[in-house]
């Protein structure tokens, strides 16, 4: 059900506001939520959905830009419902994952299914601010240590057995810039470190993406661990 939200503040938007759908099977967290989004001028809470399977509906008809979803819902649950979204035509709205939990293991599942980051359900509210402007914009939330330790540790535990086609096609150039982009580095990092342009960066992350069939940054650190490139560290991954 599209349920009512607090229409967002006034104030200056430099271009159109971000458009949300809230996904969470309790109403007290999903309505908390979407009232602080509305609070910022450049949100707009398009609607809000108890399951997984209104949310993939709701993105359908509301063409949001930007998803938060709970893992466990009745029915469709987060993961699928990530899942469907990025096989959608139109490659679907980004999806931030919301857990109760820091090494959530279903967490694990929703990144390869798709999702562009995850959020601790107590977040701050400007974190909580910065994660949907991140991943709108394109980018993968990966700012957090424990995002990639959480990588790290389910792809250690748990290693896919199939790796995604094409890695063998990378350059080794790319290959390199992957690894970089495993262990964290933002495309500035790594071009310091390689000692090139920043676009020239940007450039071997969208080849290598295309090239591995890949959505964004999070799904090209899951494919490093899970093909070997990037090893995790014996014991606690940091």
């Amino acid at each position: 059900m599209n349920e009512p939200v607090n229409e967002p503040v006034s104030g200056p938007v430099s271009g159109p506001p971000i458009r949300i759908v809230v996904a969470d099977d309790h109403l007290v967290v999903r309505t908390g939520f979407a009232e602080l989004l509305a609070t910022q001028p450049d949100f707009a809470v398009a609607g809000t959905a108890p399951d997984g399977a209104e949310a993939v509906r709701l993105c359908a008809e509301l063409a949001p830009d930007v998803v938060l979803m709970d893992i466990r819902m009745p029915g469709v649950d987060g993961i699928e419902a990530t899942r469907r979204l990025a096989a959608s035509a139109a490659g679907g709205p980004r999806v931030l994952i919301l857990t109760t939990f820091d090494l959530d293991e279903y967490v694990y599942d929703a990144l390869r299914a798709g999702a562009s980051g995850f959020l601790l359900k107590d977040v701050t509210a400007e974190r909580l601010f910065d994660a949907v402007r991140v991943v709108a914009a394109g980018e993968a939330l990966l700012a957090p240590a424990i995002t990639r330790r959480l990588i790290a540790e389910f792809a250690r535990l748990r290693p896919a057995p199939d790796a995604p086609a094409g890695l063998s096609a990378l350059t080794p150039r790319e290959t390199q810039v992957l690894r970089l982009i495993a262990e964290g580095l933002s495309n500035t990092e790594i071009a310091a470190r390689l000692t090139v342009t920043e676009e020239t960066v940007k450039t071997h992350v969208s080849r290598l993406l295309n090239k591995l069939g890949l959505r964004d940054r999070t799904q090209a650190v899951v494919a490093a661990y899970e093909t070997g490139l990037v090893v995790p560290r014996a014991g606690r991954p940091a």
